[in-house]
């Protein structure tokens, strides 16, 4: 994109009355930023939705002061512009009627053939809590997938966290311009996430970390994501927000259950019971009902290990998969005599030791 149809865009954005939903109408409508504000207000006002005082609102020239600074900014600090038509925006969110026009981005994030996992949940993350998102985003590493959050406490940044450990690309979704850290004693961590990952944000390096942007920004985490888990969450609280959006986008929600005594557990329960998330319990979970392959990590492991030591249960399941041919998890699970969420988790230490492998349609076979 030129520095022309960016100070445009930009100065689209700061008009009155144009909210991301007007603004693709206009451009849709027009074919660019720059030509919305050459078009004749006779034209505009055929445009369903738009006003006369809006069409008056697009004659402003204070916008273009504002826009021209930010773009100063953006210059200067080699932010990285995604652009909802264009390719390198987040694919699943182009298809968000209310998705932002702009997307502001820094360090190395790359989007390219990759699953988008959102992690949220209660900033008082309790052990149990913490433990569970660990092994999770451990047992998903082979997946390669990114991992997305809100770089806030508790839930967000151990997310974060636990993905650097397994060297996975983690974005922070943020309520504020690229300008400023929030909350600012998790500074440190920003280096190291943008060496494998990093920002975005759609907000302008004017904006402040307010109450209202954090709800605006979780609409970006449930929409670029293939899939949001909710850790741990309070009967109220954002990441149910995030989870009801979510929803609301046709994604798959997932979340972990708890004691129905303990307070941030209250929100995944309700989630459950109410059949707005999957209950999650393993990595198998996702697996099975995303259908994601594990199938180039298999590989690696066969050339690897030429003896497997399998446990009872994963015996039991390879010698009925040998002598019978490929199964649904279904059917493996009640001729084996297993509940299905026992027998995912199997299927999938299996996998990981390359002695069967995933097919269409949820199958499994002996390799």
């Amino acid at each position: 994109m030129n520095d022309t149809e960016l100070l445009h865009l930009l100065a689209l954005l700061k008009i009155d009355g144009v909210g991301d939903i007007v603004a693709k109408k206009l451009i849709n409508h027009c074919g660019s930023a720059e030509n919305i504000f050459k078009t004749k207000a006779s034209q505009l006002e055929a445009i369903d939705g738009i006003g006369k005082v809006l069409i008056k609102n697009l004659k402003s020239k204070s916008v273009f002061k504002l826009a021209e600074a930010e773009l100063r900014y953006i210059k200067e600090n080699n932010i990285s512009i995604l652009y909802y038509q264009n390719d390198n925006y987040p694919n699943r969110l182009k298809h968000c009627i209310d998705s932002p026009v702009l997307l502001f981005t820094s360090g190395t994030i790359d989007f390219s053939d990759r699953k988008i996992i959102s992690i949220v949940g209660t900033r008082e993350i309790t052990s149990y809590g913490t433990d569970f998102c660990k092994k999770l985003i451990e047992d998903l590493a082979p997946l390669n997938p990114i991992i997305v959050s809100g770089f806030a406490y508790g839930v967000d940044i151990v997310a974060h966290k636990a993905a650097m450990d397994n060297n996975l690309q983690t974005i922070g979704v943020i309520a504020h311009g690229l300008n400023q850290v929030y909350p600012k004693v998790h500074k440190k961590y920003v280096a190291k996430m943008e060496e494998n990952g990093g920002f975005l944000t759609e907000f302008w390096s004017s904006s402040n970390p307010e109450k209202e942007n954090f709800v605006k920004r979780n609409r970006i985490v449930a929409g670029m994501s293939e899939a949001t888990i909710v850790i741990e969450s309070a009967e109220k609280g954002g990441s149910l927000i995030t989870a009801n959006l979510a929803n609301d986008y046709n994604r798959d929600v997932f979340a972990v259950p708890g004691r129905i005594s303990d307070k941030f557990s209250q929100g995944c329960n309700n989630l459950i019971k109410t059949q707005r998330a999957h209950l999650l319990t393993s990595a198998a979970d996702i697996l099975y009902i995303l259908n994601w392959e594990l199938q180039q990590k298999e590989e690696k492991i066969i050339q690897k290990q030429l003896f497997v030591s399998l446990d009872d249960n994963e015996q039991k399941v390879y010698d009925y998969l040998h002598l019978n041919g490929k199964k649904e998890l279904d059917t493996i699970a009640l001729q084996c005599d297993f509940p299905v969420f026992r027998m995912s988790s199997i299927l999938l230490n299996m996998e990981l030791k390359g002695v069967i492998r995933p097919l269409p349609g949820k199958l499994f076979e002996v390799i």
